[in-house]
């Protein structure tokens, strides 16, 4: 078993908006799996986000539903188109699915932004299972779609998952309302106000208002499977009342480990897979709460009925035999990625002193190339970073060893550098993004060629 303090030392610094969230106290609901639609349409829709709101916010669906969350055997093939049935171009990225480059939906990289009544095929077979987030990726037109609300989950389950009483898709997003209830105006990317992203005062888990009430046996074990698809917030999360175990991080398995002091960082675009089991005892509480001012509950679990079976010890989840077992470091091509502001302005920002540009990739290397790339934040803000196609170890600060998990997002705290080192395995064109998407969207974005 990993330690809790080296599992968890390593997981980010946080960023902390100053926004003041508050939540309705309204019965919710566990955010039903979903079976994955032959055809995955992307359509407006208005839904009341905060119950006594005078309006209804203009939000985008994906399949008809706000934030659901989608199931997928292992083994089977994924296949379904994408339609677009907004008024912009979009183009969906899974985050965290290594799959072909030609799939990896990223607008005018990868494929072509599908313009409005247009559609895209994906078909490819999961290289492996995991807990993946979709999410709109075309440089310049991500953030407002992100913040009305386009991001799913989609897990791809293992073909023998560990025995729980209740499987959670939780997928926390935030929402910037205005006095009335609908959206607040948005702004350019470019704007200098947009360079912290979009805060919210108002947070949803799977579309609906929190806290939401769970009932589950008591003694019952639960699979949590825990996104952050906000625009811009991160947060710590606390486990009040359960006894969680980590077994996956970004889709990845790991070691099972106990957070540090029943909490976690959930930075932009992560993703944790969790088994927790609740009180023995009947009519028992206990909570997720976000560590956010005073504490934001957002889902809060009763034990009701007959008591759970016995569960076994929590055990980890089968490795995955497909990713490196060592980094030949001392064989790596390393590459600086400076982060900082663009011409000495306070934003936007920018990579080696450029903004995203399709015709200059960052590096290319040759398939199987051990790379480590040196983010280094010269700003004062915590950059998020996510790698397209592949996954990653973390570093230590002396370049002499690695976290016990695997990544596909870095937070970058501020004024700080982070090292990530990776087997670039996968052959084609790949995203280096921020995951705060209005900071994507002005251009914080490179790529790596794979030959």
């Amino acid at each position: 078993m990993i330690t809790r303090r080296a599992a968890t030392a390593g997981l980010a610094t946080i960023l902390l908006g100053p926004s003041r969230l508050a939540g309705a106290a309204t019965p919710g609901n566990s955010g039903p799996w979903r079976p994955l639609p032959a055809e995955l349409v992307a359509a407006p829709g208005r839904k009341r986000l905060r119950p006594d709101a005078a309006a209804e916010a203009e939000i985008l669906t994906l399949g008809g539903h706000l934030n659901p969350a989608f199931r997928v055997k292992s083994g089977e093939r994924l296949g379904f188109t994408f339609r677009n049935g907004t008024s912009a171009p979009l183009s969906l990225h899974i985050q965290g699915l290594r799959g072909p480059n030609d799939q990896d939906g990223v607008g005018g990289l990868t494929q072509g932004p599908v313009a409005p009544g247009e559609a895209f095929a994906y078909d490819l077979v999961p290289p492996e299972p995991g807990t993946f987030l979709i999410r709109p990726c075309l440089p310049g037109g991500s953030a407002e779609p992100m913040e009305r609300g386009l991001s799913a989950l989609l897990v791809i389950e293992e073909p023998s998952p560990p025995a729980v009483d209740l499987d959670l898709p939780l997928l926390i997003d935030d929402w910037r309302l205005a006095e009335d209830g609908a959206l607040a105006p948005f702004l350019p990317a470019t704007a200098p106000e947009s360079s912290a992203g979009r805060l919210g005062n108002l947070l949803a888990v799977n579309g609906d208002p929190v806290p939401q009430r769970i009932e589950a046996p008591p003694g019952g074990r639960v699979r949590l499977r825990i996104a952050n698809s906000c625009n811009a917030r991160a947060m710590r999360l606390r486990f009040d009342g359960l006894k969680p175990a980590v077994i996956a991080v970004d889709g990845q398995p790991t070691e099972a480990f106990e957070p540090l002091k029943a909490s976690l960082p959930l930075g932009l675009g992560s993703r944790y897979d969790l088994l927790a089991d609740l009180p023995a005892e009947a009519d028992a509480q206990a909570a997720i709460v976000a560590l956010i001012g005073d504490g934001i509950p957002l889902v809060t679990f009763v034990t009701t009925g007959k008591a759970a079976p016995a569960r076994p010890a929590i055990a980890p989840l089968v490795p995955n035999p497909k990713l490196p077992k060592a980094i030949a470091l001392e064989k790596a091509t390393r590459k600086d990625v400076l982060i900082q502001a663009l011409d000495g302005k306070p934003g936007p920002w920018s990579l080696n002193g450029a903004t995203g540009d399709a015709a200059a990739p960052l590096l290319k290397v040759k398939r199987g190339t051990p790379v480590v790339l040196t983010l280094i934040n010269k700003t004062p803000f915590v950059q998020p970073f996510h790698l397209h196609g592949h996954v990653f170890r973390l570093l230590h600060a002396l370049d002499d060893g690695w976290q016990p998990y695997f990544l596909d997002t870095v937070q970058v705290p501020e004024n700080k550098t982070s090292r990530i080192a990776f087997v670039a395995d996968n052959p084609g064109k790949w995203l280096l993004e921020s995951m705060v998407t209005e900071r994507f969207d002005a251009g914080l974005w490179t790529w790596i060629e794979v030959s």
